[in-house]
């Protein structure tokens, strides 16, 4: 059995008000402490990260290479196409207005000035009064050009019932 002497063998009376909380509390000034300590070491490496950063950025400024004395420095020119959009929403808005131009209005084509684009609300009233023309070498109702589904409904059948070896054993079944 396990000796069980090390329990306490006063347990405290719950009827005395004095006894129904500890009397020990947390160590406030440890905590307090602790968090002076955290304060102070946030506050020298946020001072420590600036001093780094001030001493690179000044090792950056004395090894970029000076212009010569009476040399004008050149502007600052545009960096190839494509760049970033100032105003994307009027960007865009211009470039619908150019679409419903071509799509809706007339213009030529081509620079030689032997095709003229449409509206294409003319083109399709056009084209149904018209109709639609067939294409060449292929015959109106010819059945020979369709091809009609196989009882799987997957197009003709690639191999026979059986498999690619039912013929032959058809065959040697009668020798």
């Amino acid at each position: 059995m396990a000796d069980r002497r090390d329990l306490p063998t006063n347990l405290p009376d719950l009827s005395d008000p004095a006894q129904r909380h500890e009397q020990q509390d947390v160590n406030i000034w440890a905590i307090g402490k602790v968090g002076i300590g955290l304060i102070v070491t946030t506050i020298i490496s946020l001072f420590l990260v600036l001093g780094v950063f001030r001493y690179l950025e000044q090792q950056d400024r004395a090894s970029q290479p000076k212009p010569p004395a009476g040399v004008e420095v050149p502007q600052r020119q545009l960096p190839p196409q494509p760049r970033l959009l100032d105003n994307e929403p009027e960007d865009l808005k211009q470039v619908r207005a150019a679409e419903d131009q071509i799509l809706n209005g007339y213009s030529w084509a081509d620079p030689q000035h032997t095709r003229v684009r449409i509206p294409i609300g003319s083109a399709i009233d056009q084209l149904v009064q018209r109709g639609i023309p067939a294409r060449p070498g292929l015959e109106q109702g010819s059945a020979a050009s369709v091809s009609v589904p196989s009882e799987s409904t997957l197009g003709p059948k690639m191999q026979q019932p059986g498999g690619p070896l039912a013929g032959q054993l058809e065959g040697n079944q009668g020798k």
